[in-house]
């Protein structure tokens, strides 16, 4: 495993286990392989409505808190500074645990047309930066932030540690990469395989065979070697391990500047300031 030092000196492992929606209907046994794979990290949230089911995954693994790196975050119905300190304790009593290793704020705004959002993001960090210093919190960030939502945060004492973001292949954010570099900030991405959209793209196919890894350890493979921490999903315990096996392999400069070349393809339709757009499979 690979890992980055995020600006407090809290080490970030680069690749994690992401659980929204892949555990649906089956959350304790996926959780269960997960672990059993040799994942560490976990990311969830309240919003996921499975914190419950992986603090007693975690707890009956028999691994000791220090062994795993939790992630959870406020939903954006949630913020404003009591309503956060509610969510986040009602997020540590389901996954049985008395601290995260790191706090997301999930989305910049509860709604497209919310005047109001800046203060309730000011206010949500308040609550997470009082947490943060008295140690119930490893570190803090955010999450689908683009720059002019994470200016609101840029006098704030303690600053976002990790903005957590979609990214992979043909949706890689480049300003929103070059605006958290240049404020220290580590992003993550919370779709590091595009949800499979552009699996069929001639590039990715043929980096798939000239370097014998599946297309999704190409994407993932990708955004290691961007610097983005990646948290894939998976319900198999061959998939789990499959996308594991990034760290053995290399893509060359020339085939890095191919998938950065590609035109935009297989985004979500998420985004943080507009209602959600259907997007086909």
């Amino acid at each position: 495993m690979e890992y980055r030092t995020l600006r407090n000196g809290v080490r970030l492992p680069m690749e994690g286990f992401g659980t929204y929606k892949s555990t649906t209907g089956e959350t304790k046994d996926v959780l269960k392989l997960a672990i059993e794979a040799g994942y560490r990290y976990f990311d969830t949230a309240a919003f996921y409505q499975n914190e419950e089911e992986l603090g007693e995954a975690l707890l009956s693994s028999g691994l000791s808190r220090e062994e795993i790196f939790l992630t959870s975050k406020v939903w954006k119905t949630s913020l404003g500074y009591e309503t956060t300190k509610e969510s986040f304790q009602k997020s540590l009593t389901a996954l049985k645990t008395d601290y995260l290793d790191l706090y997301l704020i999930h989305w910049p705004k509860a709604a497209p047309d919310d005047a109001d959002w800046e203060r309730k993001v000011r206010e949500t960090w308040k609550a997470m930066t009082e947490f943060y210093h008295a140690g119930r919190i490893r570190a803090i960030g955010v999450s689908n932030f683009l720059p002019h939502h994470l200016k609101v945060l840029e006098g704030e004492e303690v600053q976002p540690m990790v903005d957590q973001i979609e990214f992979h292949p043909g949706y890689p954010q480049l300003y929103t990469m070059s605006y958290c570099k240049d404020h220290g900030i580590q992003v993550q991405t919370w779709s590091p395989i595009g949800r499979g959209r552009m699996f069929g793209h001639p590039v990715l196919q043929e980096l798939s065979a000239k370097y014998h890894k599946s297309l999704a350890q190409i994407c993932l493979r990708f955004a290691i070697q961007m610097g983005v921490s990646v948290i894939p999903k998976a319900s198999s315990l061959e998939r789990m391990k499959e996308n594991q096996a990034i760290f053995d392999f290399e893509i060359s400069t020339d085939d890095m500047e191919k998938i950065l070349g590609m035109e935009q393809c297989g985004w979500s339709g998420e985004h943080p300031d507009r209602e959600r757009v259907p997007i086909g499979k």
